[in-house]
Order: C-alpha cells, then sequence, then structure tokens
C-alpha cells in the first residue's frame, strides 16, 4: 500500500484501544540484533499496558497481534525507524528512511501517525536526466533510490545529435551552440510530455553549461528543480542518485523554512495561534491551514466531554491520549491543510506548536 494511503487509513481509524510502537533501528548487522532486542522489549510493554488498562476478552485479537507481530518483520532489511500500528482490525507495519524522535509505545483511540506524516512530507517522486550532448537517460526516483529507468519514443537518446548533423560545420562555434539548444530544446519538449503524465518535476545532471543552454529553450523551466554537476567517474544510476537526493534534501529544508517563513508573516494578520487548546479546536473546525510542530515536542491530555482537554505528565494514565499533536495533524491534513514537523531553528521564535489558520 503507498504511504498516503496507509496514511489515510490509518489516520481514519477510530478503536478502543489503538496500539502504535515506534522505533529507530540500524541497516546493516550487527546492530540490528539490538533492534530485535529493543522491539521485543517494546511489545512487552505495549502487552503490559493493553492487558492492564482493558477488558482482555475486548482484546483478545490486539494482544494476540502483540505476541506475533514480530515473526512478520524481517529485521534484516530496516531503513531508519521501524512504526507497527494495531488494533483489534488492523495490522500495519512501516519501515521509514527517517529517523524516529524516539522509541515509545503509544496507545490512544487512534493511531499516532505523525512519523507517517513527517515521511509523507519528506517523500519525495522526482525526475532525474542525466544530459549530454551524446546520451541523455531519463530515470523516475523517490528520495535516494531508483525507480525505473523511463524509456519510450524520446528516451533514452544514445547519439550526439548536434555532431552528426552536419560535421562539416563542427569548426563554427556559433552554428554547434545553436544545435546544441535545438537539440536541447527536443529534449525538453519530451520532458514535458512526461511531467505532464506523472506531475514530477526534474533535477539534471550535467554540465553547468549545458543546464544553461537547457533553459535557455525550455518551454517550461519550472519544470525543473535544478541541477548537479555531473561526476564522469559516477555516472552509475545508484550513485547518481546518492547525489540528486542530497540536492532534494536541501530544497525540502528549503521548503519547511520558507513555510516557518509564511506563518510569521500570517501573525500581523491575527491568522496565528500557539495555544494547544485553540489550536485543536481550530483544527476539529476545517480552520488549519499550515501546522508547524517541533519534531520532539508531544502532550498527552485526558479529553473531556465538551471536545476540550487536560494536561498530563504521564502518558500512561488511564484514558490519556498519549500525544495530542498526532491528532491535530490528522485532522489538519485530512481537511486540506499542511502539517510540518521540523526541528530548524526558525521555529523557536514561535514555540513548539503553531497553527496558521484559513480565517
Amino acid at each position: 500500500m503507498a504511504l498516503k494511503e496507509t496514511l489515510q487509513q490509518l489516520g481514519a481509524e477510530r478503536s478502543t484501544p489503538c496500539v502504535s510502537i515506534s522505533l529507530n533501528t540500524h541497516r546493516a548487522r550487527p546492530k540490528t540484533e539490538q533492534d530485535r532486542i529493543l522491539l521485543k522489549n517494546l511489545l512487552k510493554e505495549a502487552h503490559d499496558r493493553v492487558s492492564k488498562e482493558y477488558d482482555k476478552k475486548a482484546v483478545g485479537s490486539l494482544l494476540k497481534k502483540i505476541s506475533t507481530i514480530k515473526d512478520t518483520i524481517d529485521m534484516n532489511a530496516n531503513l531508519d525507524s521501524l512504526h507497527i500500528f494495531l488494533s483489534n482490525d488492523t495490522q500495519e507495519v512501516v519501515k521509514s528512511p527517517w529517523e524516529a524522535s524516539n522509541d515509545r509505545v503509544n496507545i490512544s483511540n487512534q493511531f499516532a501517525i505523525r512519523p507517517l506524516i513527517k515521511a509523507y512530507n519528506r517523500s519525495e517522486p522526482y525526475l532525474i536526466m542525466v544530459l549530454s550532448q551524446s546520451k541523455v537517460s531519463l530515470y523516475e526516483a523517490v528520495n535516494d533510490g531508483i525507480i525505473q529507468e523511463i524509456k519510450n519514443e524520446d528516451f533514452p537518446v544514445t547519439q550526439n545529435i548536434p555532431a552528426t548533423l552536419y560535421p562539416e560545420k563542427l569548426g563554427d562555434a556559433k552554428y554547434v551552440d545553436d544545435l546544441t539548444r535545438s537539440f536541447f530544446n527536443i529534449i525538453d519538449k519530451g520532458l514535458v510530455k512526461v511531467h505532464q503524465a506523472t506531475d514530477l518535476k526534474c533535477v539534471v545532471v550535467t554540465t553547468e553549461d549545458n543546464y544553461s543552454k537547457l533553459m535557455q529553450v525550455a518551454d517550461k523551466p519550472n519544470t525543473y528543480h535544478g541541477y548537479v554537476s555531473i561526476n564522469t567517474h559516477k555516472q552509475a544510476p545508484h550513485q547518481i542518485v546518492k547525489e540528486t537526493w542530497k540536492f532534494i534534501e536541501k530544497l525540502q529544508s528549503k521548503r519547511r523554512t520558507e513555510a516557518i517563513e509564511e506563518v510569521k508573516k500570517a501573525i500581523s494578520q491575527g491568522n496565528v495561534l500557539t495555544d494547544l487548546q485553540e489550536i485543536y479546536q481550530a483544527a476539529m473546525n476545517g480552520r488549519g491551514d499550515l501546522l508547524v510542530v517541533n519534531q520532539n515536542f508531544r502532550q498527552s491530555v485526558i479529553m473531556n466531554d465538551n471536545n476540550s482537554f487536560e494536561l498530563v505528565d504521564d502518558a500512561s494514565t488511564l484514558g490519556a491520549v498519549d500525544d495530542i499533536t498526532s491528532k491535530i495533524a490528522w485532522e489538519v491534513i485530512s481537511k486540506k491543510g499542511r502539517a510540518i514537523f521540523t526541528e530548524q531553528e526558525e521555529l523557536k521564535d514561535l514555540g513548539k506548536i503553531v497553527l496558521k489558520t484559513r480565517y
């Protein structure tokens, strides 16, 4: 199941209880053995808490899942964090390339999905074009992994078009430049077709000069994220995508900074809330446009009958919602808003959680 669909499914579920387990993991042995021990301990904590806080007959299916879920997880194929979501009706495991803020068990009447929101916000599909005057390849990527090479009537290109058209004029620098731009315009048109079909933007792996010429003739320059310099010694797809992912990570960091600046600008308009209770009510009422949360901030609460809550320090308090920020984030996203978890310095002036409202 795609991450977006998983997020929607888990975010919409209400059950008594929902168990969410998050832990940081390692990609290589021998540290994966530590992951097994940590997972075993967190599952025991979850089992003990559910057994203590709920009627065992009512949660029999859930307790069985807690006892057996570890046997279904390949701990030799871990990424950087592991997230498990269990209820009487649900069993879902998500491995993420993003670290969890801590190792924890969350028990509530809905799943703690903020790790998935973070992963979804930072999971970026995009195109990679490896561009030279003699060869052009196009790939589809997600984060630091190649999904596939795109092969159609436009890609790949394996011949030096400028050199093969009029070889007798290759001594005329201006003529060669014009031919190169014409060639790049053809490539651009092919890229635009793929963009229109996939809605993906492109990072170009090329020289600065080639990228400059491409931008001069591009029909839709905003189809491109930018470029990274070509490394003639690292041309394999798995090497190329490591470099393009560094570019995308910087782009994502810039977007988070811009989101924080967007919130700051909205303060003068009176459209920013910093009180947790007010943020919750606005999110529930569909007023949340942009939520920004310090990724280390969590708050346990006990809900009142009037849809307000009381803060509690102990997440294991009977009847407590372990983390109200997870619920708030889902309410914002499910009502077409945005939610960002970050540690960036720019957030410190605003506090640990802030909501820009629509009105």
